[in-house]
């Protein structure tokens, strides 16, 4: 629905509703205001603020163009979105020329135009990924006239610090982006950084971020972290208060740090296991296997703790060999007074030490429902005994 009010020669404003599908929004109305300005015959509205959709959801990217004649037809008009993937670097992501249309890549079979009558140039995208998060430019030409327009896609999620086995700023930028992609993540932009930080994130360890930038978020001030009065760096907030320490764009092939990075919703579940005894690392698979899941990755325990809402006060095996456990309503006893997941490091993987956290992917049956262990169909031998965990099977108990 569009509203339109005049308030000069140069500029009008309006009013876009958007009502997204129901996996996308929740069931929740955004309303998005839409600045139109005088650029030529074409003239391309889109949303200045952002559009926000979760992974797995889908989302309208709003576009709309009109001429400032009556006289110009809508045929022969040619639609392009394209993805920005640096300040001046684009990924083209769906083209439009009359019936013709076509996506690209990753967006095959999940990008197709609104078609909301004529001049709407809107984008559906279906299926969103962690990688759609970003800004999109909508560009539409007809003859020699062209306009543009662009549609930030943000996305709900969580945003989490990470260091691998080897210990802390061991990672150069290309081996934090693959570190956060092993544990179902992105590197976090310098944005959904800020926004963590604003909603309590406090860290003390500088980490890459997706513009190549190391920074880190203090939300409790003290010397170590940059002082008390933000000495050590730049960033949003500062001062008593804290806020974000940046150490601005490093080297990224040789300088080392941490990595912050970004999951989002779901598609499946995560649950913790406890098996009759406490199982090493190695066992942590077959355990999960057994109930038709895998070992949950970092992200996938951070995505359950914030999203869905995990809470369970007993350490687990993830599956890069770290033994952590998520808290939503903190009490003493559970390592403190704030939610949060807790980390205990990468333990001695040989030792018999814990349960494990499990992720199971939509639609995959149970194999071992309530009331069934693991163990070897001649009796004897639990998880941690001496016979060969590789002959494993689910076993009544």
């Amino acid at each position: 629905v569009w509203a339109r009010a005049a308030l000069g020669p140069c500029a009008l404003w309006g009013v876009l509703l958007l009502v997204a599908p129901a996996g996308a929004q929740r069931g929740r109305k955004k309303v998005v205001h839409v600045l139109e300005g005088e650029s030529g015959s074409v003239v391309v509205q889109t949303a200045p603020g952002q559009v926000v959709s979760h992974r797995g959801g889908t989302i309208v990217l709003p576009c709309r163009y009109h001429y400032e004649a009556t006289v110009h037809s809508h045929e022969g008009v040619r639609l392009k979105w394209t993805k920005v993937v640096e300040p001046l670097a684009f990924t083209d992501v769906f083209v439009a020329l009359g019936p013709q249309h076509r996506a690209f890549g990753s967006y095959r079979g999940r990008a197709e135009l609104q078609g909301d009558g004529p001049g709407d140039a809107s984008l559906v995208l279906r299926n969103v990924t962690l990688q759609d998060y970003g800004h999109y430019e909508c560009e539409v030409t007809n003859e020699l006239e062209d306009d543009t327009g662009m549609v930030k896609l943000d996305l709900e999620g969580v945003v989490f610090p990470y260091h691998p086995r080897g210990g802390r700023y061991k990672l150069t930028f290309p081996e934090a982006q693959r570190a956060c992609a092993e544990q179902d993540g992105i590197l976090a932009s310098a944005e959904q950084l800020h926004a963590a930080w604003r909603d309590g994130l406090d860290w003390c360890n500088a980490g890459w971020l997706r513009d190549g930038s190391v920074q880190y978020p203090v939300s409790q001030p003290r010397e170590p972290c940059g002082g008390l009065r933000g000495a050590g760096g730049t960033g949003a907030g500062g001062g008593a208060s804290g806020g974000v320490r940046n150490y601005g764009y490093r080297h990224n092939a040789e300088e080392r740090y941490d990595a912050f990075c970004f999951t989002s919703n779901l598609p499946g579940r995560v649950f913790f296991l406890k098996p009759l005894r406490p199982l090493p690392f190695s066992g942590a698979a077959r355990a999960c296997a057994a109930r038709g899941a895998a070992v949950a990755k970092v992200g996938q325990l951070f995505a359950a703790w914030k999203l869905q809402l995990l809470d369970r006060c007993t350490a687990g095996w993830l599956a890069d060999g770290s033994a952590r456990y998520p808290i939503v309503n903190p009490r003493a006893r559970c390592g403190g007074l704030r939610p949060g997941v807790r980390n205990l490091g990468f333990p001695d993987p040989g030792r018999s030490l814990f349960g494990v956290y499990c992720y199971r992917a939509p639609g995959a049956p149970d194999p071992a429902p309530g009331g069934w262990g693991w163990g070897w169909a001649g009796g004897g031998g639990w998880a941690g005994g001496a016979r060969d965990p590789a002959a494993w099977t689910p076993l009544r108990v």
